[in-house]
């Protein structure tokens, strides 16, 4: 396994050779590069090209890139990057001694300057000398070069530090405060006007939500015994918006009606407004900004009624700034994704994003002064941290924790309510001629993307901890046994004859290579300016032909079929697609899925008009085509147990097939990844337990 950063690993850690301190040498070697520079000794798109590089390359020289700096720093540099490690610098204490003698004769070099041009300025005889011979100084001995060693050394000497056992430096890092004890989910979270008491909304063992307040000092919550409602923003004059009776409607998106209600108490909820996904308060209390549903569409009101922003993805997270005049949000591009970017809009509608590239984004809310906003992401794994973005686009990390964090509110006084998640994904399944379920679950964060046939071999990925920053795809027997490694990306699609898979590799645009399931040599299938969406997006027809969902730059997502053997794919769908979730049926002549309008459709692979399917409402999903491709398999997507249904497509029968649930499903609100097999006796699921504990953070800087 490789642990730690793959771009400071060491020839014998990327080898998987035993270690020992001269191996962090190589890495402090790679840094002292880096501050040299401006850039990595051995940079690379992929991990396969880093760990090439690492094993089997030198980096140009850093003087090629740095001419000011002094040749001694290049031998000290050179010296700690020898690839081996008998011929590498032995102890951090040589490296400190090089840097220390390096500092002294630069320092010495400088006075020696500055005596010379103070007895310039002394003697007029000699001016003339001493100003000729200054520019051959300046070019030795420049102020870059001085700070630049200055520098060093003092890395070199914290370094040192570490390795003798000492802590040179002593950060001050943010105190994280459990608030919660119970096992289940938070909703949501927000400080009350005072800073000090905190309202939350939580489903404790899978029971309903419901409303709490915390205080600092007592680890008991309160409750408010407002049940079904979920709390959404705290006024600066103690009234609470709330969802009444919210409901999932997609991952992450709760929809509910939106109402007031006085966190003193005392009277009944005053709705104002149905199909309310999220609201913040303006920072005077007196109007509300709401994030709501207008058919298919995502709205962004502020306040109700001025449309700032829509889209047909999703949005996540609004809060309205401290001095009213901005909203910032979260923007995913891909419906039921959490990727997505870092967006703020003012009052006329003019949005600019300001943070981007982030593959798992979750809260957001503004510092109290204005200057920035926090935000919690990841652009690699799953673990979040907390971040800060200006509103000019500058980033710094601010805390991480050893899980999973997502934000939910800042105090007046810089305090910080998040959750820390178990986000885990979880995979079971029926084998062929099974009788109970066995669970599946390879790492962390086990989905499953395609289920052969006859129901023996699952394609999934891991695309958590365990998969790497970025992803990797594996195959595994539906009877238990273990799982094979197919490579870095994200799985798509298994072949009829299970020899085959498609592969979506970690690169921009997405594209997609054909992968062996067994012995054989993978090969690019894709190679286009369509971008070839990750994560179970793909699904072959027949042998030949595979469909899959893609856009191109500056459109909107289609369906789109192609041969393995290459050529250009062909659109078969309006652009606008709503849902990346679709099944192919068993003759290769539909796909079903989901238009711009939430509706399901069929639409014919060969050509043709696609057609509505009646019967199938926005609260459900289309799983897959039934065995003799007459029907559909339907579900309601945020039920649970998750009750399946055989839709006949011409009549719009139904009958019932079975129930699907994990055996503890606290936390799980819904299960995903459901796939049937043809004979339909086998199936696999992914569920993902959210259970989450409250943390207030103190000493955010």
């Amino acid at each position: 396994a490789a642990m730690g950063t793959i771009s400071y690993m060491s020839p014998e850690q990327a080898r998987g050779e035993e270690l020992d301190p001269r191996t962090d040498l190589f890495s402090f070697g790679l840094v002292l590069y880096e501050m040299a520079t401006g850039r990595q000794a051995f940079p690379g798109n992929t991990s396969a090209v880093v760990f090439d590089a690492i094993l089997n390359k030198v980096p140009p020289p850093a003087t090629s890139m740095n001419p000011a700096l002094p040749p001694k720093l290049e031998e000290v540099i050179s010296r700690a990057l020898e690839k081996d490690c008998e011929l590498r610098v032995q102890t951090a204490s040589e490296i400190r001694a090089e840097l220390k003698r390096l500092k002294r004769d630069l320092d010495s070099t400088r006075t020696s300057s500055v005596t010379t041009s103070s007895s310039a300025a002394a003697s007029g005889s000699s001016r003339a000398v001493n100003v000729a011979a200054a520019p051959t100084l300046a070019k030795r001995v420049s102020p870059a070069t001085i700070a630049i060693a200055a520098v060093l050394l003092v890395v070199a000497a914290a370094v040192a530090g570490i390795f003798a056992g000492k802590r040179i430096f002593r950060p001050e890092l943010p105190l994280f405060h459990r608030v919660t004890f119970r096992h289940g989910t938070i909703l949501n979270a927000r400080f009350a006007p005072d800073g000090q008491t905190m309202v939350y909304s939580a489903a404790w063992e899978g029971n309903a939500p419901e409303i709490f307040t915390a205080r600092p000092e007592s680890p008991e919550s309160r409750p408010l015994h407002i049940t079904d409602t979920e709390v959404v923003g705290v006024s600066s004059s103690g009234e609470l918006a709330v969802l009444l009776k919210p409901r999932l409607i997609a991952p992450w998106v709760n929809l509910g009606t939106l109402a007031r209600l006085p966190l003193a108490g005392g009277g009944a909820p005053r709705e104002v407004l149905d199909d309310v996904v999220s609201a913040d308060w303006s920072p005077d209390g007196t109007q509300l900004m709401v994030d709501r549903r207008d058919g298919a569409k995502q709205k962004l009101e502020y306040p109700i009624g001025k449309t700032l922003y829509e889209t047909i993805a999703w949005i996540s997270s609004p809060r309205v700034s401290p001095k009213g005049d901005l909203v910032a949000f979260l923007d995913h591009p891909q419906y039921g994704d959490d990727e997505g970017s870092v967006v703020v809009v003012d009052a006329q509608g003019k949005t600019k994003q300001i943070s981007s590239g982030w593959i798992s984004l979750r809260g957001l809310a503004w510092k109290p002064d204005g200057s920035e906003i926090y935000f919690t992401g990841t652009k690699s794994g799953l673990a979040r941290s907390l971040y800060a973005v200006t509103l000019s686009g500058s980033e710094r990390l601010v805390a991480r924790s050893a899980g999973y964090l997502t934000l939910h509110d800042v105090s007046h006084d810089g305090h910080i309510l998040a959750v820390q998640e178990n986000d885990t994904a979880l995979m079971s399944g029926l084998p062929p001629n099974g009788t109970r379920e066995v669970n599946l679950s390879w790492l962390d964060f086990t989905v499953p993307r395609d289920l052969s046939l006859d129901g023996e071999v699952v394609l999934f990925d891991e695309t958590g901890e365990g998969g790497g920053g970025n992803g990797t795809a594996y195959v595994r027997s539906t009877d238990g046994s273990p799982a094979i490694r197919l490579g870095d990306g994200v799985s798509d699609a298994l072949s009829p004859d299970k020899k085959w898979a498609i592969i979506n590799p970690p690169q921009r645009p997405g594209q997609y290579n054909l992968v062996p399931t067994g012995a054989g040599e993978a090969r690019s299938l894709t190679n286009d300016a369509i971008n070839h969406l990750a994560a179970g997006v793909a699904r072959f027809v027949d042998a030949k032909r595979f469909v899959f969902l893609g856009n191109q730059k500056g459109h909107g997502l289609q369906f789109f079929v192609q041969s393995i053997e290459g050529g250009e794919a062909k659109a078969i769908s309006p652009e606008g697609i709503g849902s990346a979730r679709f099944a192919v049926s068993h003759d290769g002549q539909f796909v079903v899925g989901t238009g711009s309008d939430h509706k399901t459709y069929l639409y014919p692979i060969n050509g043709g008009e696609p057609r509505v399917v009646n019967g199938v409402d926005d609260s459900e999903r289309a799983i897959s085509f039934t065995g003799d491709d007459r029907g559909l398999f339907v579900y309601k997507f945020a039920e649970l147990p998750a009750k399946i249904f055989r839709m006949d497509l011409a009549t719009g029968k139904r009958t019932f097939w079975r129930s699907l649930a994990p055996g503890d499903a606290a936390g799980v609100d819904h299960l995903g990844g459901i796939i049937i097999s043809r004979d339909e006796k086998s199936y696999v699921y992914t569920y993902a337990p959210d259970l989450t504990d409250l943390y207030l953070v103190e000493g955010v800087k």
